[in-house]
């Protein structure tokens, strides 16, 4: 029963955040309002001007991976050791995704510390900001969310806890060895999106080494820049998309959890391709929003 509230209460979050963004996505009569007042929201970065009320640094970008990192761990090493010492073995394909979210925050984490250099004027909102730590509290959860209840009984000793027998190193391995295929053709579209982000955060990295302040911008190019004007947005959702695959694509939780980063970076992504549009007059014209051949 437990289980089913939690799995409940993941995909309402998800639905709940999901909704308002996707409606903005289209320029719909009479909501024209709502998509102003949720762009103000959802601005960030070289879009938002510093004295905006109710933001923050972007640099607090920080405090995201900062709390992936923490709690994709504490649920990687609960969930992990319940299906060592119980033998569960259904439970693998959860900690086999639970790893693939860890490389990811740990990269996020490495990036926001020595790769990127945010401009002090750099601003996000306030709403936006509490959104990212929503965000990185709930999607390592949707992950394992099916067994969480049994997790979190073992983890406080409700449950018997028997003794692993730590033989030798093949007792990590051979659990994985067992996936189902689709776990590893997601992983291997997890990783594909996973190296261009990388690719594509140093390029944005770098750009400040060829500007003279921080304040000013220039044109990104290389790698998946040359295709679309948020690559980085395009590998996320490559990233996610590869979750869903390794999962078998069975479970609604991961589904909406995709939905909800599709809908944020496509929104995002329209916005920073107007943005350059406007700001340079050489912008490449052929660079779609997102995704090849949506401009």
């Amino acid at each position: 029963m437990e289980e089913v509230g939690l799995v409940s209460f993941i995909r309402a979050a998800w639905i709940f955040a999901t909704f308002p963004v996707a409606v903005a996505c289209f320029p719909l009569p009479g909501l024209g309002w709502f998509r102003t007042a949720l762009l103000g929201i959802a601005k960030r970065g070289k879009i938002v001007q510093s004295k905006s009320k109710l933001t923050v640094p972007q640099r607090f970008f920080f405090h995201f991976y900062v709390v992936g990192v923490l709690w994709t761990t504490i649920l990687l090493v609960s969930v992990w050791s319940y299906a060592m010492r119980e033998h569960v073995y259904n439970v693998w394909l959860s900690v086999f995704l639970l790893l693939l979210m860890e490389v990811q925050v740990l990269r996020r984490f490495y990036e926001s510390i020595y790769v990127f250099n945010y401009s002090p004027s750099a601003r996000m909102h306030i709403f936006g900001y509490l959104v990212g730590i929503f965000f990185y509290a709930l999607a390592p959860l949707s992950l394992c969310c099916n067994f969480a209840p049994q997790v979190f009984d073992f983890v406080s000793g409700r449950v018997h806890m028997s003794r692993p027998g730590f033989d030798n190193i093949w007792m990590f391995v051979t659990p994985f060895l067992m996936l189902p295929w689709y776990a590893w053709i997601g992983g291997a579209i997890f990783l594909w999106g996973w190296v261009h982000q990388l690719r594509c955060h140093q390029i944005l990295g770098s750009l400040r080494d060829k500007t003279e302040k921080l304040e000013e911008y220039v044109i990104p190019y290389g790698d998946w820049f040359e295709y679309v004007s948020s690559p980085h947005y395009t590998a996320e959702i490559v990233i996610y998309g590869g979750l869903v695959v390794a999962s078998g694509g069975a479970d609604l939780s991961l589904w909406l959890l995709l939905a909800f980063v599709v809908a944020n970076l496509v929104f995002a992504a329209i916005e920073t391709q107007i943005w350059y549009r406007h700001k340079f007059d050489n912008y490449p014209r052929n660079r779609c929003i997102i995704f090849p051949f949506v401009y």
